[in-house]
């Protein structure tokens, strides 16, 4: 069956992987940017996940291209890293802005849907930070940490209704945000478990499953894709 989806931050990375595998199986997606050109093939919504005039907007435009949301990706994040010592309050809140209330603020949206409809699919894309911590990077861990309390709680209010709530916690992917480092960090994060980074098609595989219809009896997981990096945490 064809669903209507959303994929938040779907012009790279993660985002984009998930949408086009998404758009693949013969789903309807829509995915929002905030700069530059949406993907070819894909339509494409300019919205900034930090305005909430913004998602309004965004949310009502992909309903009336292809209907009311069924399938919800939020991945639309941001770091803005530095030691917590000379981080000031700004550079703190900034990620929270994109990767928590970015989600809080498309979530209520798109449940109105699903609730009348009584089916829905929510995938928060958190991260291997949000478990270990990473230090330069308290602002960002303690976005992507309240992701997981965030799905659960909505994962319990709204079960019975047909809608799942859950999260996949990618390790270091090869994508643009790591691609700014330099190539002895890359090196070092490279050092999982498995030998290697991962490549964001491997997240978007576990984020299929999530939204299938076959996943009706998974929520409020945290879905590790890690390549082992996370073990433990």
């Amino acid at each position: 069956m064809s669903r209507s989806v959303l994929v938040t931050g779907g012009n790279r990375g993660i985002g984009l992987a998930a949408a086009r595998r998404l758009a693949a199986r013969g789903d309807r997606v829509a995915v929002t940017y905030r700069a530059g050109e949406p993907p070819e093939g894909l339509f494409g919504v300019r919205c900034d996940v930090t305005d909430a005039e913004q998602v309004g907007a965004a949310v009502s435009e992909v309903e009336r291209e292809q209907g009311p949301v069924e399938i919800m990706v939020h991945s639309a994040g941001m770091t803005r890293d530095r030691l917590l010592f000379s981080m000031p309050e700004e550079d703190f809140r900034a990620p929270l802005e994109t990767n928590l209330i970015g989600a809080y603020r498309l979530t209520r949206l798109v449940l109105r849907g699903m609730l009348r409809r009584r089916w829905g699919r929510l995938v928060f894309v958190s991260s291997v930070v949000a478990l270990r911590g990473e230090a330069g990077q308290a602002n960002y861990a303690a976005s992507k940490a309240a992701l997981i309390g965030f799905a659960r709680s909505v994962a319990r209010e709204v079960g019975t209704k047909g809608i799942t709530a859950n999260v996949v916690t990618p390790g270091p992917v090869d994508t643009d945000m790591l691609a700014v480092l330099s190539e002895e960090r890359r090196t070092e994060l490279a050092r999982t478990p498995v030998g290697r980074l991962g490549r964001p098609e491997e997240v978007a595989a576990a984020i299929a499953f999530l939204t299938g219809e076959d996943a009706g009896f998974v929520t409020g997981v945290v879905l590790p894709v890690d390549g082992g990096a996370g073990m433990g945490a």
